[in-house]
Formats: C-alpha cells, structure tokens, sequence
C-alpha cells in the first residue's frame, strides 16, 4: 500500500516514514502544503497522511483542492488542534478521518488501515436536497436562489443531517456528531436547534425536509417537498 505523509514536523514526518515502512507501506513525505498538493496529484496513493497547520498550503485547502479536482484519495488529517470545529471543517473539506496531535502510532495504522480499505469513494463537499442545496466546505445553504443565514452550530447540525441524509438519526448520534460527545446538559437541545432549521429552511418556503420520526429522531429527507 503506498502512501503519502504530508507533515512539516520533519522528526515526526521521518518518524513517521519508517514506522509505517516496518510495517509494510511504500512512504512518501512532503513537508509543505504545495509539495503535497503536487505530489497528491502527479501520483496514485491508497491513502494520504495530511496535516493541517502546514506552510504553503495548509491542509484544509490541499483537501478541498483535490477534492474538487475529483481526486478522492482516502485522507487521514493530523491535527494539534482538538476543538471540535477544526474536526467538523476537516470533516467537510472531504476528508475521511482524522487524529489529534498526539497519537498513538497503533490507532494511526488501523485508521490508515481503515480508510485506505474503503477505497477512493466519491464524498462531494455540495450536497443536494430537492431544491435545499448544501455547501459543506463554505459552510452555506440555499433554497432554490436563496441564501439562508445559519449560525455556525445551525449548520453543523444541518451538515450532519445531510452527510447521513434518508437515515434516522437519534439525538444521541446528533449530539456526539455535532459536539464530538462533549455535551452534559439537556439532549432536548437538539429540538432546539432543529426548530431553528425549519423556521429558516423549511416554513418560510412551504417544505418539510427535515422530519420527525416519533422516538426515534430525525431525518433530512431527500426531497424537501
């Protein structure tokens, strides 16, 4: 399996080689953003190791470059940073995983493991609903010709509906998907926010796309009309 380690931290990135080289990978390394993004292009990789914070380039735009180039290689982000938006933006640029800065070398291999094995799966970055279009990596929504002014967390909620879009998902899933589990207050505010996404995307415009299922949870419907 060969695989691309885009990292600037050059002990780490070396480190980071021959480890995964004792374990059977053929390892390429960039160190900046642009050589990453160069050689993600010009080669096929199984799967990419990608830091964010990289000069150059940082790796949420080398991400939503290849993605839209159509280049779907499987992508492992590396971050140091933990808050839970640079895990969703990460998420929604198109990558498939990701780990906080540090790790544990073992997890690392399994998750690389892990996404290389799903292949390289279309995941586009704007999503489409009947007339409800959805930009992840923008972070933007419309009806029809109308842009819907979202709150951040607004749209979280409104991107993880989407991404699991004809599921039903529990407030249980909404809550560790959107807050990355770290919520110890009332589930129930999840109705909240579900409110607020029906006021702005659906009442005014006579839809009825994101759907009750009575003790279950919610779903984004596939048609919104």
């Amino acid at each position: 399996m060969r695989v691309l380690v885009v990292d600037d931290e050059v002990r780490l990135a070396r480190s980071l080689k021959l480890g995964l080289e004792a374990e059977g990978f053929a390892v390429d390394v960039a160190h900046d953003g642009t050589d990453g993004l160069w050689r993600a292009r010009e080669n096929d990789y199984d799967a990419i190791v990608l830091d964010l914070m990289l000069p150059g380039i940082n790796g949420y735009k080398v991400c939503e470059t290849l993605r839209g180039e159509d280049n779907w290689t499987p992508i492992l982000m590396l971050t140091a940073k933990d808050g839970e938006w640079d895990q969703v933006e990460g998420l929604d640029t198109g990558a498939d995983d990701y780990l906080t800065k540090p790790f544990s070398f073992p997890v690392l291999v399994a998750r690389l493991r892990a996404v290389a094995r799903r292949g390289a799966r279309e995941r586009p970055t704007e999503l489409g609903f009947g007339d409800l279009r959805i930009d992840l990596a923008a972070r933007r929504a419309w009806r029809a010709d109308d842009e819907i002014g979202l709150t951040a967390r607004e749209f979280a909620v409104l991107a993880f509906l989407a991404r699991h879009a004809g599921d039903v998902c529990s407030k249980r899933q909404i809550l560790d998907g959107v807050w990355d589990g770290d919520f110890d207050g009332d589930p129930n505010i999840v109705e909240v926010y579900v409110r607020h996404l029906r006021n702005k995307l659906d009442r005014p415009f006579g839809k009825d796309a994101i759907q009750t299922v009575r003790g279950a949870g919610y779903r984004l419907a596939s048609d919104g009309g």
